[in-house]
């Protein structure tokens, strides 16, 4: 097959999180499968930065890095548009045999939905838990009265990342039948060479008896980092636990400043390290030095709920947002989203060195049973397949 990946941001763009490790992975492994794969994306590196390259040869697919229209923009507004994608999607659209589109509320999908129907190749959409309308409710709600719902229609199947995901799309108006559960995977691979332990702490100057409770991700409002703060404290102050340090690594997507503040005015800013955005290899070596992952909210399934698994590293989540059956007391702890519940979870884990083992060696186990990126590959080729049976 000959298959086209359409995403706002790619790799080498890792400050965009999940959706882009996604993409990478997946098409890398479909290129291993015999397919052509061929990506159009922006040449965003971050909010601020381009790449500074049209296009190139990545792990055999052959990626087209369109350049954005104002970087000033996307920083601003968020949206990534690329004039010269929609010249060339209208220019070759027809070679491709399927479109996989990652991501809802882009201008990317704008453009596929327009030639793809003009022309009739057929395309499925993944939203990466996008679709709910957390934060910027009224610019999102135009989006989808102008060009989402007819996007969600006209998808030939809606690729969900969990059964919360697949209600979503239901809600949404795509009829059962559409809709399709394909986890995220990982690339277990790439994970078979981990850091020495406390590499990390050194790097952070994180005393080596100190245990580290990890964050990682975007500096959001939406992901929660002030109910984990809260949580923190509590675990502090009301039960004088300080043998462990509160990590909160990642680039600030404008909570930042707020979360510091709200550190320093519950008086535990010595507690407390911010890193900013880390790296590929310092996030396996924070990983490594952590005795338990928090993410207090989320959509969709992360990927950095995958990379702790498959490192070894516990996982704390809550209710608030989508859920995943395989965590809770296998592979850590979900909880209420209070304070009070997030630092109970939080302190069995790091208080209980047996229990702590537990989780972690199911971890491993899980990851490799239900989550490699050949699994998921399989499973998006079937979905291809059925696609295109479908048409014929």
């Amino acid at each position: 097959m000959k298959i086209l990946l359409v995403i706002p941001y790619f790799y080498p763009a890792e400050a965009f999180g999940g959706p882009v490790k996604v993409a990478f992975d997946v098409g890398k492994e479909l290129v291993k499968r015999g397919h052509d794969v061929v990506v159009f994306t922006s040449d965003a590196r971050d909010l601020e930065n381009r790449l500074g390259v049209e296009s190139d040869e990545v792990e055999g697919m052959s990626v087209y890095y369109f350049r954005n229209l104002s970087m000033f923009f996307v920083k601003w507004s968020k949206l990534f548009i690329t004039p010269d994608l929609y010249r060339k999607m209208k220019l070759d659209i027809e070679s491709f045999d399927i479109i996989h589109a990652h991501e809802y509320r882009t201008y990317q999908n704008i453009v596929v939905h327009k030639f793809a129907k003009k022309y009739g190749v057929p395309y499925v959409l993944q939203a990466h838990g996008s679709l709910p309308k957390v934060g910027r409710q009224a610019r999102k709600w135009l989006y989808d009265v102008l060009f989402g719902l007819n996007l969600l229609r006209d998808a030939s199947k809606g690729i969900a990342l969990s059964s919360a995901e697949a209600e979503q799309y239901r809600r949404m108006g795509v009829p059962e039948e559409k809709i399709t559960i394909v986890p995220n995977g990982i690339d277990l691979a790439e994970y078979a060479n981990l850091p020495a332990k406390g590499c990390f702490k050194r790097k952070f100057g994180i005393p080596e008896e100190k245990k580290i409770i990890l964050y990682l991700g975007r500096i959001h409002r939406t992901k929660g980092i002030d109910l984990l703060i809260k949580a923190y404290a509590y675990l502090v102050k009301k039960t004088g636990y300080k043998d462990a340090i509160l990590v909160i690594a990642g680039p600030d997507d404008g909570y930042l400043n707020e979360a510091k503040n709200l550190v320093k005015s519950l008086n535990i800013a010595n507690l407390v390290i911010f890193t900013g955005f880390i790296s590929k290899e310092d996030k396996l070596k924070a990983l490594v030095d952590s005795e338990v992952f928090v993410t207090p909210s989320f959509y969709g399934f992360p990927m950095t709920f995958l990379e702790a698994c498959v490192i070894g590293t516990p996982i704390v989540t809550t209710n608030l947002g989508d859920t995943l059956e395989w965590i809770d007391d296998k592979a850590g702890h979900v909880t209420r989203p209070t304070p009070y519940d997030m630092a109970e979870a939080i302190y069995d884990i790091i208080s209980d060195e047996e229990l702590r083992k537990s989780f972690s060696k199911n971890c491993v186990e899980i990851v490799k049973s239900s989550f490699s990126i050949e699994g998921v590959a399989s499973k998006l080729e079937e979905v291809y397949k059925e696609v295109l049976e479908g048409r014929n």
